[in-house]
């Protein structure tokens, strides 16, 4: 389904949608412009606006019902900030409360369904939070009681956190009865910023009871938000979307969660406005042999090396990785930094960045061959002369062995440690190292060592190997006193062939 109202587009939406962006992109201009004019929306049946900030406390105020009753259309809500939105909650409940008895009342299936009441609505509300509940009252609705205590709470005791969640609770389930009155037509909630004052976990309960609430209505939800933690709660549900708003933006196209979208959501982080993401940036590298070394790197360089490696499988899904990243990075950061790192193989070692991904290859050709490096050797306790020494005795020795071909082909390569193919022969050179670790650890391990100490010189050093934009932009450069720094000639000033 598509959105088309005086010019601003929302294309290929489905029943939950998910509109990321930065502060100032127009979101929530853009929801608002929709409630507006909520009647030109397709098969308009009913419409609500959720405003972002949303102030005031959980307590009932006869005044504040005059108001919804005067103002049907809830036009002051509309605004960024509305101080009183609570208040009208708890109003809302009452005509929650309401909404439900006269279903029991006209629905037969509901009327002879015992097991619904009520209270059954309430429970999805008080699983929501931890230590208090909502209880039914006689006269303003609600009261609030402590879960294990059963004591009375003050609503102005409540933190902001459990008052949001039990707002938006009701102002969800409130929505989605109001839509059983028009079940033949599309009613669309515009959710605005739902994330605010909430733990990443509290908002993934949150989502749960969005989900159960439309799932069986012809309602349309559209959520503005900075958090990938709501949408990280979405990534395996059948019937969400997400489209990424940028400034000046006039349509939005929304898009399925896929496989590498719910690959990379986690290492976003579950908030995105603390900004860790930028300063912890995501490494996007080919299978899982390439993350397990990053991953080491970073354990090993005890926080002087801050990356999140990500694997995406293998090289042809790799492109497609870096433009989730693209869009979810420019969608909700600002001056984000991303990397992706690929084996060099049989290319060239240019490539060209992105706007956002900064894209490198490995200046050896593949990630097996960082094994072979000085550095690692070293690290290992032997050093090129012996390998040599060691793979001959191997090609004397294990005649029948599987591998033998391709170790063959090395040494008929003049064992061309910077580009031969030695991707079948990495566990046999740790053998013949005398090491008993994974290939990778030791690989990682040293990657982290140039952080801490100066690094091996000259063609097969490994920081010749890893290639100066890998170099310069993870800055694997060890730190010496008062703040000079030392890398190998090779990482900085070498001009790739």
């Amino acid at each position: 389904m598509d959105i088309d109202i005086d010019g601003k587009k929302l294309s290929n939406l489905s029943k939950i949608n998910v509109l990321l962006g930065k502060n100032g992109a127009g979101k929530s201009s853009l929801l608002r412009h929709f409630d507006e004019r909520k009647r030109q929306l397709p098969e308009f049946g009913q419409g609500r606006y959720i405003t972002p900030e949303r102030g005031g406390q959980l307590i009932y105020q006869g005044n504040i019902e005059t108001n919804m009753l005067q103002d049907p259309t809830c036009s002051t809500r509309r605004s960024n900030r509305y101080d009183n939105f609570r208040q009208m909650s708890v109003t809302e409940f009452r005509r929650l409360e309401t909404l439900v008895l006269r279903k029991i009342e006209q629905d037969p299936i509901a009327r002879y369904n015992a097991a619904f009441t009520f209270e059954t609505v309430l429970v999805s509300i008080n699983e929501l939070l931890d230590n208090v509940c909502v209880v039914r009252t006689t006269d303003t609705g609600f009261a609030i009681r402590g879960k294990t205590t059963d004591t009375a709470r003050d609503p102005v005791t409540l933190s902001s956190g459990e008052s949001e969640l039990v707002s938006l609770g009701i102002e969800i389930l409130a929505f989605s009865y109001t839509a059983d009155s028009t079940p033949e037509k599309n009613s669309y909630l515009f959710l605005d910023e739902p994330d605010v004052h909430l733990h990443p976990d509290l908002q993934a309960r949150l989502v749960k009871l969005l989900t159960r609430a439309v799932a069986d209505r012809n309602i349309t939800v559209v959520i503005a938000t900075h958090s990938t933690a709501i949408l990280g709660a979405l990534r395996e549900h059948k019937d969400a979307r997400v489209g990424f708003l940028q400034y000046g933006q006039s349509e939005t196209d929304f898009v399925e969660i896929g496989e590498s979208l719910q690959r990379v959501l986690p290492i976003f982080g579950a908030h995105p406005l603390s900004n860790i993401f930028n300063q912890t940036p995501i490494l996007l590298v080919e299978g899982e042999d390439d993350e397990r070394i990053w991953q080491q790197a970073t354990r090993s360089s005890q926080s002087k090396l801050l990356i999140w490696p990500c694997s995406a499988g293998d090289i042809q899904t790799l492109d497609q990785y870096e433009n989730e990243v693209e869009s979810i990075a420019g969608a909700i950061y600002d001056n984000a930094k991303a990397f992706s790192l690929r084996d060099r193989d049989d290319h060239p070692y240019e490539i060209d960045d992105k706007a956002i991904v900064k894209r490198m290859r490995l200046y050896c050709r593949a990630a097996e061959n960082l094994l072979l490096s000085d550095d690692v050797l070293a690290s290992l306790d032997t050093d090129w002369p012996k390998m040599i020494e060691a793979m001959n005795d191997w090609l004397v020795k294990f005649e029948s062995h599987p591998q033998r071909d391709v170790m063959n082909r090395f040494k008929q390569s003049n064992y061309d440690r910077l580009q031969s193919d030695v991707k079948p022969l990495r566990n046999i050179f740790m053998m013949l190292a005398g090491s008993q670790k994974p290939w990778e650890v030791a690989v990682g391990q040293a990657i982290a060592g140039l952080l801490s100490g100066p690094p091996k010189e000259g063609d097969h050093s490994l920081t010749r190997y890893l290639g100066p934009k890998l170099i310069n932009f993870l800055d694997l450069r060890f730190r010496r006193r008062f703040g000079s720094s030392r890398t190998s000639r090779y990482a900085l000033n070498a001009r790739p062939k």
